[in-house]
């Protein structure tokens, strides 16, 4: 493409220009084809692949659709005139006959002018007044403006319509052209766009200073967001604490919240987020929800994201992290505040500008940390994201949030869709351990051992499934990958040890390994750095912040530091801050004078510590209620003694009995298991009622009871009851619980359920058990229920094939035609489903196949697969598509009425 965007010489019976409408529709103009039906098209120093192919012609607007085969670029967004007063300061665009060059190159030329309103109304045209005459044409030349015509008329970057003629005289200053609003209103040019695609903005002006402030802030955005920590990295490294977030980025696997949805498989969040113009998303501490934040950001601003989330390239991105405001005292921003709140470096915006971007549905607003507004105050986060959303409801929004801090559909008046961030798989985890091991290489490898410890821990991932399940978030991969490195490669064997070694090495090792002295003056051990920080960590818990001021951290140390003389000695509490700033690796700056712990995880696991040191149990229990505290709670276990750990579990069940939110005590029970497994040694009988109330709970009611059961894994499966005993209401979500939990032990209750005709409440869960031990125990039982068996890995059809008679399949994935035939070559299927395919293109597939029994076949986002032509000769065989137009279905004619296509 040429470097102004969306703009395209058309060579047709004459030279003219082009616009894109979409990434392979282009606009232009009747007349520059000649009646032909199919043109070339041309940019300076690039060649346009083929020919285009004229889909749309209107010989009475002079206006003409072309289409590609290739994605030619990223079209401008659309506009119309929602004013009778001149806008001045508009742009035409295009590829005149008389600016061709050396040998008659194409060149680009670019004109500013005024459009007037009034000028073409009777005559339903846009007119144009440039603001200086063109060149003089030579005698022999082309007219001035020829191979104009089908320019874009462009203000402040947005399609108002193309260049139609040249009226004679004025000079060739006035320019009439065809508004872009008479080309939409054609029902068959609608047809070829894409579906919901946005209508055009209305505007009464052009605001000449926004583009060049878009692309500043766009740059700032880059800045601030290119770049992440790397858990590990800055604390063994040599130089940079900050790495490219695309060595750092791992795309996650999430999964949607709705029962029922097709999209509880699970997908890469990539893929999630494309079709979604508003997402909840649920995370643990740790998952990667806010480095997922930073690369939306960061990406949308260059206009670099992949063709799954391309729609999303030039969005205008607003990270609003709640946490800095919360730190900061600030209420909630308004439209215009909008670009200062994440304390980007760019100068401050054009009047009105964030409200334009976000009216023109070119926002893109990225809320990060709702969890971490306290609850009391989260229904004001709601009301304001509310209404923002409501004042410009095309803006795309991304929120993010722990599981448990807000209900269920919370935002879902907003029609915000909630997604969940799936725990890391083994591939997942084996991706981010080859990930960092690259971004540690780029540091340098003096010892040459980088490449063994990658194998040793990849080994270790592989044939160790306890280490593996400690590292199902991308902070704790990154914790053990940087203590395997410290180590040489010996581990430790719980989280809570996982935690503890972490911080000891930043806080001790680090500087030890490095060979620094006390650079600063001030010598501190593990033990006082641990005691500082707790105190600090404790207080942000107490206030529910997570960030603070320098002011605010000078006043807990000065409250700290008179009861340690040997640390007051040797600073100032300003010094001292300076001191733990750069050398605990556990406190950062986030903007100017404003600070936070290196990740939530580890400031609840130090403020945990200074409540059990300080025996201050009993006040952190009478904050049971609240979810902010629940994380605290469960890491107090680990450094509780033997005398603290009971007072914790009876205070949690305690708090538990005397809730009657169903939701509450359901969380509350789990945490004091949580917290009793931990124990070395902890009274029988108080073992016993940990049970007891547990097993009161393992008839969940919804997935928030769900997902918090799941927590505890195996402990929960013997208390279930016999399937014979569970009310028919209640088995949906106990066989769900049975299936969350997974693995060979989840199995044989999965089994008694399906031996008591519940089988198919498992037919989609094959990928929670091990894939034979499945095929064998469960899939045979699905023929009875009438159950759909869900296929979406490679390991599960190949597992397939040694099935018989399965009836009812359901393949989602990339699998080719091959791969298909060899999995259900001993099946006579009733039932066979195809989604999210892009590799199949027919379904000739179904000829070496037993069809005889086949009745339905559905097929859902496929977008290659429009060759149904096989299905002829089965007259007995409905078909319903979703994704693909039936014009674009080969053998939709001879089907008939058995096709559906929506």
């Amino acid at each position: 493409m040429s470097d102004v965007t969306g703009v395209l010489a058309i060579l047709g019976e004459q030279q003219g220009t082009g616009v894109l409408l979409t990434p392979n529709l282009i606009l232009t103009s009747a007349h520059v084809l000649g009646g032909a039906r199919s043109a070339t098209a041309a940019a300076p120093h690039e060649a346009i692949p083929g020919r285009l192919a004229v889909v749309w012609s209107d010989d009475r607007l002079d206006a003409a659709l072309l289409q590609s085969g290739y994605h030619l670029g990223t079209p401008p967004p659309s506009s119309a005139l929602a004013t009778d007063r001149p806008i001045p300061g508009c742009e035409i665009v295009g590829f005149p006959r008389v600016q061709r060059y050396d040998g008659q190159k194409l060149d680009v030329d670019q004109f500013t002018g005024t459009v007037l309103p009034m000028a073409g109304l009777l005559r339903r045209t846009l007119t144009v007044e440039l603001d200086h005459p063109p060149v003089t044409a030579t005698e022999d030349g082309p007219p001035p403006l020829a191979g104009l015509s089908g320019a874009p008329v462009l203000a402040d970057g947005r399609l108002l319509g193309i260049v139609r003629a040249v009226p004679r005289g004025r000079g060739h200053r006035r320019l009439e052209c065809v508004p872009l609003t008479a080309v939409l209103a054609d029902e068959e040019v609608r047809r070829w766009l894409p579906h919901g695609v946005a209508p055009p903005i209305r505007i009464t002006g052009t605001h000449p200073h926004d583009q060049p402030y878009e692309e500043e802030y766009a740059e700032a955005v880059g800045a601030a967001y290119r770049r992440t920590r790397i858990f590990g990295l800055d604390e063994l490294g040599k130089r940079a604490s900050q790495w490219d977030l695309d060595t750092a980025y791992l795309s996650l696997e999430a999964a949607s919240k709705t029962p029922g949805s097709p999209d509880r498989v699970p997908q890469r969040i990539d893929d999630l987020l494309a079709s979604r113009p508003r997402v909840l998303l649920r995370g643990d501490a740790g998952a990667g929800k806010t480095t997922l934040v930073w690369w939306l950001a960061a990406h949308a601003a260059a206009g670099t994201l992949g063709p799954n989330l391309a729609e999303l390239n030039g969005l205008v991105p607003f990270v609003v992290p709640l946490r800095t405001l919360r730190a900061r005292g600030n209420g909630y921003p308004s439209p215009a505040d909008l670009p200062g709140v994440a304390g980007l470096m760019v100068d401050a915006a054009p009047d009105g500008w964030a409200g334009r971007v976000l009216a023109a549905g070119r926002g893109l607003l990225l809320v990060d940390g709702l969890d971490e507004v306290p609850a009391e105050e989260r229904e004001a986060a709601h009301t304001w994201l509310s209404r923002l959303l409501a004042r410009y409801p095309r803006t795309r929004c991304v929120a993010t949030v722990r599981p448990f801090a807000v209900a269920t559909d919370w935002l879902g008046s907003e029609e915000f869709e909630e997604l969940t961030l799936l725990p890391l798989r083994d591939a997942d985890i084996q991706t981010f351990v080859a990930a960092w091991h690259a971004a540690a290489r780029l540091d340098g490898d003096a010892e040459g051992n980088l490449a063994a410890l990658e194998r040793d821990l990849a080994q270790q991932f592989r044939h160790n499934p306890t280490l593996a399940d400690l590292a199902r978030t991308p902070l704790l991969c990154a914790v053990i990958c940087a203590l395997h490195r410290l180590r040489d490669g010996f581990l430790p064997k719980t989280r809570w040890a996982l935690y503890s070694s972490a911080l000891h090495m930043l806080l001790g090792a680090r500087d030890e390994q490095r060979g620094i002295g006390t650079p600063d003056g001030i010598g501190m051990t593990v033990d006082e750095h641990t005691e500082l920080l707790q105190r600090l960590a404790a207080w942000l818990v107490r206030s529910g912040q997570t960030e603070f001021t320098r002011e605010e951290a000078l006043r807990q140390l000065a409250r700290a530091l008179p009861g340690m003389p040997r640390i007051s000695e040797q600073g100032t509490p300003e010094q001292i801050l300076t001191h733990l700033l750069n050398r605990s690796g556990l406190l950062q700056e986030r903007t100017d004078d404003v600070f936070q712990f290196a990740h939530r995880t580890f400031q609840d696991f130090l403020a945990a510590k200074e409540l059990v040191d300080g025996d201050q149990l009993k006040e952190a229990l009478r904050h049971a209620h609240d979810q902010q505290w629940h994380d605290v709670l469960l890491l107090a276990a680990g450094h509780c003694t033997r005398r603290d750990l009971p007072v914790l579990v009876e205070g949690l069940l305690a708090a538990g009995s005397a809730t009657g939110k169903r939701d509450l005590k359901t969380t509350l029970y789990v945490l004091a298991a949580l917290a009793a497994e931990h124990a070395a040694w902890l009274d029988g009988s108080l073992h016993g009622r940990v049970r007891k109330a547990v097993k009161s709970m393992v008839r969940p009611k919804n997935r928030h009871q769900i997902d918090q059961l799941t927590r505890l894994g195996e402990y929960v499966l013997p208390l279930l009851p016999e399937p014979e005993a569970v009310p028919a209401d209640a088995v949906g979500p106990v066989t769900e619980l049975i299936a969350s939990i997974g693995g060979h032990v989840a199995l044989t209750y999965a089994r008694a359920f399906s031996e008591a005709g519940h089988a198919h409440r498992f037919g989609d869960k094959w990928r929670y058990f091990p894939a034979e031990a499945f095929a064998r125990q469960i899939a045979p039982h699905l023929n009875d229920n009438v159950g759909v068996l869900l296929v979406t890995e490679a390991a599960q059809l190949r597992v397939l094939s040694s099935l018989r008679g399965q009836q009812a399949v359901q393949i989602i994935g990339d699998f080719d035609g091959d791969d298909l035939a060899l999995g259900l070559d001993m099946h006579q299927p009733t039932f066979l489903a195809l989604g999210r395919n892009t590799r199949v293109a027919d379904l000739g597939f179904l000829r070496a196949l037993d069809c005889s029994r086949l009745g339905m076949i559905v097929l859902n986002d496929c977008p290659r697969l429009t060759d149904l032509t096989a299905l002829v000769d089965l007259p007995s065989v409905s078909v319903q598509v979703t994704g693909v137009p039936r014009a674009e279905i080969i053998g939709a004619d001879a089907l008939g009425d058995r096709l559906k296509a929506q």
